[in-house]
């Protein structure tokens, strides 16, 4: 019965206590037995166990009696808190009604709540307020209520002080959910229309795909049509996570459940697609499918040339599981084969690499990241890049954008000054500085793409002692004086190392790349002269000197010119070897762009 059905998600910032909630609402609801309860019982990755954050969307069925007597059927849905899977919560929150905005009470309103909270209010969902970790005794629950009133915007009338690590307040936060969000108004009878909000790889049943069913009903055995793909497949399995799968005989408008249909091709189930059935098919798709863009770039190679189809099929594989993800076969003169992958953000990054090393077994070398550059040529035409190997010729660029950002940074007073000299150094332009209750401030910067993607995050941590929070959307190009920096190895260019930057820095950067290289590089039997170079102009350079053999040992004494000769005699060797021999350039040497601070 759809009167009794309430889908609701939850989102918060990092480490506010999401999952801990989650898992006293699974407590309350009897969802799991004492033998099967974990910790962060619905962050069942071991990335995300490891960083204690959500990477996936996860969904669960649970049944509830409410204290008029009545039974209810819940379904939360998970989602993950950074910015850079924010189209993982977007597919989310469109199959939710409602949403629980939790806060920490201790910390106040940070950065990626506000993001989220207003990707909720786009998909016009009821919020209710929570304040977490009330028990604590740094907790501050007016000040955090005010915060939420004077940051976001939201009345906070009907929030709820709960805390998750000792289940105090959880129940009342459950028969707020009953009173508050509004039951689906979809028609069972109408024709089928679902929308596909994730999708996984199973070895035995093929893609598993989870949907919210809007309208009609899915029952095994009917056929149903991926309106976006054109597909159609015969569904074979249905259900429902409790949390733990379980088979169900049919779907109606307003579950949210699982699909498996003996799809065997990995791209014929897209993140935000609609199902219908293909004899009564829905008037029209549901609005929120699009094509993910990137903003960041990286190439991903294996350690072992033989290993590039284990690659392949690991990256197809994730795709499935992570929408967001793009990737491209690319080769490389220094690292051979491999693919250019495209992210939401830096973590994003770092998770795909993660995942694909612990869940798929694959070694990798990666190269550091980049963002997309809009280029004008001189004939009139524009090109994107992402890749500074594929830059063209300084003679054909009328003109190069570099994307830019719009951040915003959540801290405390005593660290303004710190933040807003970091954020000069990274040529970002003040929007705005708003103080806040307290001590707390809102700054917000203007910031190019490509100065945030290496160490901004890390540094901004590092100057505030961790009392800072940072989110930051896209807001288009503009036209600044980059130029490509070359780094070559005995006069050869190494593509992976090649970076796009502003002018300004390029000499500092060259500098500690160079020095940073040649710490990096072992000896070998002869010289190795690095090179950083704009064009052909080269501003920085250093040599690894060679490993030498004492010739002249033997010689006791004598004429000097015997010593000499012996000495141009193994000069000449070494330039001989030179031209031969090939540098063995470590993972490490990729990455070191990752460790300089451009200033």
């Amino acid at each position: 019965m759809s009167s009794n059905l309430r889908n609701f998600s939850i989102i918060a910032h990092i480490d506010h206590g999401k999952s801990t909630l989650a898992d006293r609402i699974l407590d309350l609801t009897h969802a799991v037995n004492e033998r099967e309860r974990v910790d962060q019982m619905l962050d069942n990755m071991e990335v995300e166990r490891e960083r204690g954050i959500t990477v996936k969307s996860r969904s669960v069925a649970l049944s509830y009696k409410g204290h008029d007597g009545k039974p209810y059927k819940f379904h939360l849905i998970d989602t993950p808190g950074h910015v850079d899977f924010h189209y993982e919560v977007s597919r989310s929150l469109a199959a939710c009604e409602g949403a629980l905005l939790v806060v920490d009470a201790s910390q106040g309103v940070q950065a990626q709540t506000v993001a989220n909270v207003y990707l909720a209010i786009e998909n016009g969902l009821e919020i209710i307020p929570v304040l977490n970790k009330v028990d604590l005794p740094t907790a501050d629950v007016e000040r955090s209520l005010q915060e939420i009133e004077e940051i976001i915007g939201l009345d906070t009338s009907n929030y709820v002080s709960v805390s998750a690590k000792t289940g105090e307040g959880v129940e009342d936060l459950l028969e707020k959910i009953i009173t508050v969000i509004p039951p689906p108004k979809g028609n069972a009878d109408a024709p089928l229309k679902a929308l596909l909000f994730d999708s996984w790889f199973d070895s035995y049943l093929g893609v598993i795909i989870q949907v919210r069913v809007v309208d009609g009903r899915i029952k095994k055995g009917m056929t149903v049509k991926l309106m976006q793909s054109g597909a159609e497949y015969e569904v074979t399995e249905l259900g429902v996570f409790t949390p733990f799968p379980k088979a169900v005989p049919m779907l109606e408008a307003g579950d949210v459940g699982y699909i498996a249909a003996n799809i065997k091709d990995i791209r014929g189930a897209s993140v935000g697609d609609t199902i219908t059935e293909p004899k009564k098919p829905a008037a029209q798709a549901l609005p929120g499918f699009e094509e993910v863009k990137p903003y960041v770039f990286s190439g991903l190679y294996p350690s072992e040339s033989s290993d590039y189809p284990v690659l392949r099929e690991a990256l197809e594989k994730l795709q499935l599981n992570d929408a967001a993800l793009h990737f491209e076969p690319e080769d490389s003169v220094a690292l051979g084969f491999g693919f250019r992958c495209g992210y939401l953000g830096l973590l994003h990054m770092e998770i795909v690499q993660e995942r694909l090393e612990k869940e798929f077994d694959v070694d990798l070398v990666t190269t550091a990241p980049t963002v997309v550059y809009q280029v004008r040529l001189k004939s009139g035409e524009e090109i994107e890049i992402d890749n500074p190997a594929r830059l063209p010729d300084p003679g054909k660029i009328d003109s190069i954008l570099e994307p830019v950002i719009t951040g915003t940074v959540h801290t405390q007073q005593e660290y303004v000054g710190a933040v807003l000299k970091l954020c000069e150094e990274k040529r970002g332009v003040q929007k705005s500085l708003n103080f806040f209750t307290g001590n707390r401030v809102q700054i917000v910067y203007t910031l190019p793409l490509n100065e945030i993607v290496i160490d901004f995050y890390d540094r901004l941590k590092s100057v505030t002692k961790g009392y800072s929070s940072f989110d930051y959307e896209h807001s288009g190009y503009q036209e600044n004086d980059m130029v490509k920096l070359d780094i070559r190895i005995n006069n050869e260019i190494v593509d992976a190392l090649s970076v796009i930057i502003h002018k300004e820095k390029a000499f500092y950067h060259a500098q500690k790349l160079t020095a940073k290289m040649k710490e990096l590089i072992d000896h070998h039997m002869f010289e190795i002269v690095i090179q950083a170079a704009i064009g052909n102009k080269v501003i920085a350079r250093t040599v690894v000197k060679a490993l030498r053999k004492n010739v002249t040992a033997k010689c006791y004494g004598g004429d000097i010119t015997r010593k000499r000769k012996l000495l141009e005699k193994q000069k000449e060797g070494k330039k001989r070897m030179k031209q031969v021999g090939s540098v063995h350039i470590p993972q490490e040497a990729f990455l070191a762009a990752l460790k300089i601070d451009s200033k």
